[in-house]
């Protein structure tokens, strides 16, 4: 199950059932969870932290250095949640003194080339597209999809259920629940669709639309319309989670189209 081929420093501790390919390079203060598959040629560094049932394809690099001019060498990792893929190429870089550990969840999928810099949180169910890159601490809520060629600067946040079109910039908070695309990026009207996918009752999609019809199109700025959905929508879950997401963004949201 472990090439003789393979280098694995004597600190690694590796699960059981894991299967590491030849040449692959597995540095200290490393941990590789159960039945956890490590390609050929792929770098896992110290301070990895891998789940189970992980996939790490062929030049993957999980746990390098933080590409930060502050990074002084201190300990941080780069945590991996279970069940999550790491496409060829892909890069991890593990956290700095900012937040101490940069995060993958559950259920992911990081395709091919694609890069997280330090300190980043991404939730459960995301997935990332080839070449998207995504710069330090960067916040992505669960089930969010980011398309391939999309540069994400650093210190924003993409909602959870969100859809960005391909070769998108992300330069501000993207609420959750909606699609994204264009130039600048621009609310493109609701994530139907994949909230559909997800068992989004009819009715429960519905409540969402029109939340963000009121703050994207009754002709508001956005804390007339925050205030509006108040008034206009008894409280839940959903309508709770878009109006602290919008109050609590630093950098602002994306605005309509």
């Amino acid at each position: 199950m472990i090439s003789k081929l393979a280098f694995i420093h004597p600190d690694a501790k590796i699960g059981k059932d894991v299967i590491i390919e030849p040449f692959a390079y597995l540095a200290g203060n490393v941990v590789i969870g159960d039945e956890t598959w490590v390609g050929p040629n792929s770098t896992i560094l110290e301070g990895a932290r891998i789940g189970k049932k992980c996939k790490i394809f062929p030049s993957s690099v999980v746990s390098g250095i933080p590409q930060d001019l502050k990074f002084r060498g201190e300990e941080t990792t780069a945590e991996i949640g279970d069940n999550t893929t790491i496409r060829e190429g892909v890069t991890v870089n593990r956290g700095t003194a900012a937040v101490g550990k940069t995060i993958v969840g559950n259920n992911c999928l990081l395709m091919a080339y694609s890069h997280i810099g330090h300190d980043c949180a991404i939730g459960n169910y995301v997935i990332i597209g080839n070449a998207t890159s995504m710069a330090g601490e960067v916040k992505v809520d669960d089930f969010a999809i980011i398309s391939g060629g999309t540069l994400v600067h650093q210190f924003t946040r993409v909602g959870a259920h969100v859809m960005i079109g391909g070769g998108s910039k992300i330069r501000t908070d993207v609420p959750p629940f909606i699609k994204a695309d264009r130039d600048p990026l621009s609310y493109m009207g609701l994530n139907s669709v994949g909230l559909t996918r997800r068992g989004f009752e009819k009715e429960r999609i519905d409540e969402i639309h029109n939340i963000y019809r009121v703050i994207y199109q009754k002709g508001f700025n956005i804390t007339q319309a925050l205030d509006e959905v108040e008034k206009e929508f008894k409280p839940s879950p959903d309508r709770d989670y878009i109006l602290k997401f919008i109050r609590t963004s630093e950098r602002g949201i994306i605005r309509a189209r």
